[in-house]
């Protein structure tokens, strides 16, 4: 069960390994061993220090290996001779970048291919095929004398890496039961077998029994009857030739159109046939409306790696945001030396980035994730000269593909949308007068105004200028159209007196405050404009804020600090999960009305309340990740459902704990949600490992929009605290959702 590339020349070059040279610092650079492991997907390296273990690190959390001196630091250590040797390896996880420079051009072409081979190999690998890959190469970790039998202990070592405890009793039993040959060790068919019993999913079975009525297997026709009944799929016998086509691993049953217990599991855990609506992973919204009618991935100082007050700043931080989907990124600006300004956190420890190089890190990778525009959100602290810089740079940088007039002829009225502005920059930021003059000085220009007008309107003028002068550079000023910053005085006041593209930047507590106390005045200024939501400044460890009440009151762009793992940013992530992870997601139609009646708080009923009930069976779950690496401890799992959206809506339920089980843990509990604004609602499934002495450890969790669920009997990929995939763990639920009466 190792892999498609048995034999490949790239998995040979791996396995056999050879002398990289790592680089920390321009002066650190140490030659090391590297090798993939025989598990061909553990990377070995060699440490030349005495007591340190040589480290490890998985295929798995790779994210990317570039060639050349893309990252940071081989720009910052290296020299340019050695570009066509240098490469580096991108980790999902906080892990830093691997910094290496190989021995010649041709070998680090060779180490970049063949990495970048076995990696997206390791990516294809289905489910069911994973589940082997790890079953396997933990028997062979457990093989300690590496005879390729088990004996009973390295069977009890094996139980313990896959997360079951079990008591010598069972293991026993299990071992008498597989030990055919009565050697007193497995091998082989004996170990397969072993493996069986493991991955034994009886609730599955009783599913599969339900509806295989065909001489002991599922044919179309009882698949489809599954599919509509269950799983409440318009399905036609058409569909099902195609899932036992694709998915029936027996050649035998596929031949007869059948579908085995072993082609269903494989359906049932194919990303396709999981929780979240398939229909929904690409663009599937209307992208058309005004661009202020959508939620917007947003971060706040995008420039932190870890906290604002000594943390390092890093143009990878913007690489990372953009990468998940992020759309609103904040710059703050300060006079650097040299006449170039630069990125830090104000007044702090951390660390300062160039301007330049994040609008280079910007144009590079604002467009991979997502095609929809990148909103760059400036917190100008710079004295005018170097503001004329950062214009001169972002004008260089991003060339046409930064929006400098409005998209059509004369003076806008309204946002233009996501889709006219798809591959463009957006500046948001503040002006020296409002975008109205530029057209009417124009037209101005035919016109005779007295002289005594004018000389009064001109010492008018001058007096507000050089208040204003002082702060703002005109190229700077001229940059933004659609997003001019304003201070906000009410609503009444922005009703009568700012055009659509002024618009305020609010605090948290004030926005809070806002959307409690407002909620439907709130709605209907986010009609016609936009508002940011900012953390408090107080949280100087970049914690976060629930973004659910600002969305609830229809805010556009609420921040939040992407570099810190929480709940809330679990939110922005089940809120944008869809939609292509374009990062842009329409409002629902009752809070795109100016006359809207809707308010989150008290629910006015309007017709648009339709009221659901969702009813969900947590059944189990599957390989979860041991939480704690202390030896013993195997997980005590419990499961939560929680609804997040309008406060009617807030709810939360929670499993049993399942005693010392991470392998294959059931609960079969049964909850129910009564949820009035589907349309806001998000779902999270969450696991932890119960604790009664201390809070429980977090293991993964999931969130997804209401509308996006399906029902019947679905699994669903768990997120470990960083929002990347738990390779092999799922839970497995039941969904139904009814119309109230």
């Amino acid at each position: 069960g190792r892999s498609r590339l048995e034999g490949d020349p790239d998995l040979q070059f791996l396995l056999k390994g050879g002398d990289l040279l790592k680089v920390l610092s321009p002066s650190w650079k140490k030659t090391r061993y590297f090798r993939l492991q025989e598990d061909c997907k553990t990377m070995w390296r060699e440490s030349k220090k005495t007591f340190k273990k040589n480290d490890t690190f998985s295929l798995d959390d790779i994210s990317a290996v570039q060639m050349g001196r893309q990252s940071e630091g081989l720009k910052k250590n290296t020299e340019e001779q050695v570009e066509d040797r240098c490469f580096s390896i991108v980790f999902k996880s906080r892990r830093k970048n691997l910094d290496l420079i190989s021995s010649s051009e041709e070998e680090g072409k060779q180490w970049v291919k063949s990495l970048q081979k076995v990696v997206s190999n390791l990516n294809n690998l289905s489910r069911k095929q994973k589940t082997e890959h790890w079953i396997f190469s933990c028997l062979r970790k457990a093989d300690k004398n590496k005879d390729e039998n088990l004996s009973p202990s390295e069977v009890k070592s094996f139980m313990h890496l896959i997360n079951i405890e079990v008591d010598d009793e069972y293991v026993e039993m299990l071992f008498k039961k597989c030990d055919r040959s009565q050697s007193g060790t497995l091998a082989g068919e004996e170990i397969k077998h072993f493996y069986d019993l493991l991955t034994q999913r009886d609730e599955i079975d009783v599913i599969y029994e339900e509806y295989a009525k065909t001489t002991g297997f599922m044919s179309a026709q009882n698949l489809v009857d599954f599919l509509l009944k269950e799983q409440r799929e318009k399905a036609t016998l058409a569909d099902a030739h195609r899932i036992i086509e694709t998915y029936e691993p027996d050649e035998n049953a596929k031949e007869k159109k059948l579908l085995s217990k072993d082609g269903f599991l494989m359906y049932l855990n194919h990303p396709d046939a999981m929780i979240l609506n398939p229909d929904h992973k690409d663009v599937y919204q209307d992208m058309s409306q005004p661009l202020n009618h959508y939620f917007i991935s947003s971060s706040h100082n995008t420039y932190l790696m870890e906290d604002q007050l000594k943390g390092p700043s890093s143009t990878e931080a913007y690489i990372r945001a953009l990468q998940k989907g992020c759309r609103c990124v904040e710059l703050d600006c300060w006079d650097g030396s040299d006449n170039e300004p630069v990125i830090y956190h104000g007044y702090t420890l951390t660390s300062k980035i160039l301007f330049k190089d994040v609008i280079k890190a910007i144009s590079e990778h604002a467009f991979k994730t997502s095609q929809y525009p990148v909103i760059l959100s400036l917190e100008n602290h710079c004295s005018v000269e170097q503001q004329e810089v950062m214009a001169r740079h972002m004008s260089s940088i991003l060339g046409s593909a930064l929006i400098t007039s409005p998209l059509g002829d004369g003076m806008p009225t309204n946002f233009p949308s996501p889709e006219e502005l798809k591959g463009k920059f957006l500046i948001k930021g503040k002006r020296l007068n409002k975008l109205e003059d530029t057209f009417a000085e124009a037209a101005a220009d035919d016109t005779d105004v007295t002289e005594e007008e004018e000389s009064n309107d001109e010492d008018m003028q001058k007096e507000k200028n050089t208040k204003k002068k002082l702060t703002l550079a005109k190229e700077l000023s001229d940059m933004v159209i659609y997003l001019k910053s304003v201070h906000f005085h009410g609503f009444e006041d922005a009703q009568k007196n700012l055009s659509f593209y002024e618009m305020a930047s609010f605090k948290e507590g004030k926005a809070m405050k806002l959307a409690e106390e407002s909620a439907n005045a709130y709605v209907r200024h986010n009609v016609e404009k936009f508002s940011r939501i900012y953390p408090a400044g107080s949280r100087t460890d970049s914690s976060n804020y629930n973004p659910v009440p600002l969305w609830n009151a229809g805010c556009q762009i609420v921040a939040l600090n992407f570099q810190t793992p929480c709940t809330d940013m679990d939110m922005n992530q089940g809120r944008f999960l869809v939609n292509g992870k374009s990062g842009y997601i329409l409002k629902p139609a009752f809070m795109r009305d100016v006359a809207t009646e809707f308010d989150p708080i008290t629910l006015t009923r309007g017709d648009w309340l339709k009221h659901k009930t969702l009813h969900v069976m947590v059944i189990s779950a599957q390989q979860l990740p041991k939480v704690n690496q202390k030896k013993s401890s195997i997980v005590d799992p419990l499961v939560k459902v929680e609804i997040y959206g309008v406060p009617a809506d807030v709810a939360e339920r929670e499993t049993e704990p399942f005693d010392n089980n991470g392998f294959n843990p059931s609960w079969n509990e049964n909850f129910q949600f009564d949820v009035y604004v589907p349309e806001l609602a998000l779902v999270r499934f969450s696991i932890e490992d119960y604790d009664s002495s201390s809070d429980n450890d977090f293991v993964g969790q999931y969130t997804i929009p209401f509308n996006s669920l399906k029902m019947g009997y679905r699994h669903v990929p768990l997120f470990n605290k960083n929002g990347d995939l738990l390779p092999s763990a799922g839970l497995f639920v039941h969904i139904m959702v009814l119309d109230a009466e």
